[in-house]
């Protein structure tokens, strides 16, 4: 139980900082956000938390993930109104939640360093650039790994294998469970820029294909893209946790 706990609570801020990310970085861009949700897109609304003029605040019945809508129709997929933007303006949304979550790793990373390990202000940035680099090299080189098939997926982890780690923080008490704080917030942001189908990466690839076709991908084009990636990740997420069920019973 108090794996779980753990796991939803750190997921969830970390997923916070994230579409914290795309919110901000669209309202200073002056694009209205229509929703702001904690929870797997697909699943049920179970409540609206708070609303300030045209955003609504809201909680998913699965509380894993999360998004912003810049649709006012919870049926439209991508929104028409978001896809008529100029597209540096689209680049910078997309983009921000992943480097608000690299940022929030590097700071996170920094309280760890000076404050627990007791190093002063700039050994603990630069053991904190260190970690990040490390991270970051180490992601790509996996994920390279896997498509290639020089690696395993069984170096992968799903939510029941974060959930382990997640609980072995909390038992080895709060610095740990911050360290793995900001190591997850850094690999959400690593892994949400590849550029894969329904990952900010995905999205990125596509502004660039209509960057170079000079024409926009119709919504329907980006809501199948979307679905078929998602789709996919649902398996893949099916398929790492049975890999993660069957360690924990061997």
């Amino acid at each position: 139980m108090i794996s779980i706990l753990a796991f939803l609570f750190v997921f969830s801020v970390v997923v916070l900082i994230h579409e914290f990310g795309h919110f901000i970085t669209a309202k200073m861009l002056g694009i209205k956000v229509y929703e702001f949700s904690i929870g797997f897109p697909f699943s049920p609304k179970i409540a609206t938390l708070y609303k300030h003029k045209e955003t609504e605040f809201t909680l998913r019945l699965l509380p894993l993930g999360g998004f912003v809508s810049f649709s006012n129709d919870s049926n439209a997929g991508e929104s028409l109104e978001f896809l008529k933007e100029l597209k540096w303006k689209r680049a910078i949304i997309i983009s921000a939640g992943s480097i608000f979550n690299i940022i929030s790793a590097f700071l996170i990373l920094i309280v760890v360093y000076m404050f627990i390990r007791h190093v002063n202000l700039f050994d603990a940035m630069i053991a904190s650039l260190q970690t990040l680099e490390t991270a970051v090299v180490g992601t790509v080189k996996l994920i390279a790994g896997i498509f290639s098939g020089n690696s395993s997926m069984a170096n992968l982890s799903g939510p029941i294998g974060i959930a382990v780690m997640a609980g072995k923080a909390v038992n080895a008490g709060f610095a740990n469970l911050l360290y793995f704080t900001g190591v997850l917030s850094l690999s959400i942001g690593i892994l949400n820029l590849l550029p894969l189908p329904a990952l900010d990466g995905g999205h990125l690839v596509m502004l660039a294909i209509e960057s170079l076709k000079r024409k926009p991908l119709s919504q329907q084009t980006y809501q199948v893209i979307s679905v078929a990636g998602m789709a996919f990740f649902i398996i893949l997420t099916l398929i790492i946790s049975y890999k993660d069920i069957v360690n924990l019973f061997t």
